[in-house]
């Protein structure tokens, strides 16, 4: 086994997917939709309730104004609009949260936002410069090689190294578009040859077969993988006994 810590599982939720009971007992905190993308106070309220009754820490997962796309595309919004909308979404998590008595865990970017936050280095040090005056005490999850953690250090803000525990990457730290084959990891066999890697050797195996150092401190499975009840539980007792 590896000699450092073995990473935390963390999973997106509060996305409407049904049977949420069942994956917040495998996982160790969760990322929960706040209205960008989807989700609404019931929702948010409702996995913020599964969180507690099963000890899981809970975050924000705030994303690109756009529902109609899951918020899933690309889009070129002034900043002052995109961090008014972040603003709303992590005032409606905490609002929510302040009355079950729950604590911010950390903030997650979903779906474009992340990845145009970890590859493109203006949108990183916008969002970063403004996390840094709201939010500077949360930890902020960022990928290895991203530009979020080069600027998150510049700007002092505490984060959680993620890898994606069911995602392809290409050989630049970049998640493999979901629009290609085999982007999405949804086996047993696919998922354990992926974390083998990455918690075995703290390394990504990637795409194309080249091997990326990657010391994670957080794995990230996604709560509408269709395969997730099939490997979750058996690898969360191989890896994490």
């Amino acid at each position: 086994m590896a000699s450092y810590k073995t990473p935390k599982i963390n999973c997106d939720l509060g996305e409407g997917i049904p049977k949420e009971e069942k994956i917040f007992p495998l996982i160790d905190c969760a990322s929960i939709a706040c209205g960008g993308h989807f989700g609404d106070e019931n929702s948010i309220l409702a996995s913020l309730k599964l969180a507690k009754e099963n000890e899981v820490k809970a975050g924000a997962h705030p994303s690109y104004p756009d529902r109609a796309n899951f918020g899933r595309k690309s889009m070129k919004l002034e900043f002052s609009i995109l961090k008014t909308s972040i603003q709303e979404q992590l005032a409606l998590f905490m609002l929510v949260a302040r009355d079950q008595d729950i604590n911010l865990d950390h903030i997650k970017f979903h779906g474009a936002l992340y990845n145009d936050a970890m590859s493109n280095a203006l949108l990183a040090q916008d969002l970063c410069r403004w996390l840094s005056g709201h939010h500077k005490q949360t930890p902020i999850f960022v990928s290895p090689g991203s530009q979020m953690l080069f600027w998150a250090e510049q700007f002092g803000l505490k984060t959680r190294l993620e890898v994606f525990g069911d995602r392809a990457y290409q050989d630049n730290y970049q998640l493999l578009p979901r629009s290609e084959s085999n982007s999405l990891f949804t086996t047993l066999k696919e998922v354990e040859v992926h974390l083998d890697s990455i918690i075995l050797d703290q390394q990504i195996l990637t795409h194309s077969g080249k091997k990326l150092p990657a010391q994670a401190e957080t794995l990230c499975f996604h709560g509408d993988n269709p395969g997730l009840m099939d490997f979750l539980p058996i690898l969360r007792k191989k890896y994490w006994k």
